[in-house]
């Protein structure tokens, strides 16, 4: 298990709620799941990914949890290009 160097960006993660902690109203594939926080930042001290860290974020906010990826990105997309929608805006006459 190798060691990250402070100051580097990474992502850690906590339980904020347990399913046993939830909301009861909340439907019953929510309910069934913990509520987990995760937020990116930089290591405050050297960690190990899967153990605790402290990470300051980019508004100075110090969070702690287990330190789960070293230089996160973004993986999400907005999906594919939908043909019909690239004129909208642009049918207007001028």
């Amino acid at each position: 298990m190798s060691t990250v160097p402070s100051g580097t960006w990474v992502e850690v993660g906590r339980t904020v709620l347990s399913a046993e902690q939830r909301a009861p109203g909340l439907p019953a594939d929510t309910a069934a799941v913990p509520l987990v926080l995760r937020v990116s930042g930089f290591l405050m001290e050297p960690a190990a990914v899967g153990q605790p860290a402290r990470i300051r974020t980019l508004i100075g906010r110090e969070q702690s949890g287990t330190l789960l990826v070293v230089n996160p990105s973004y993986t999400h997309t907005f999906g594919e290009t939908v043909p019909e929608l690239l004129t909208i805006g642009t049918e207007v006459p001028r």
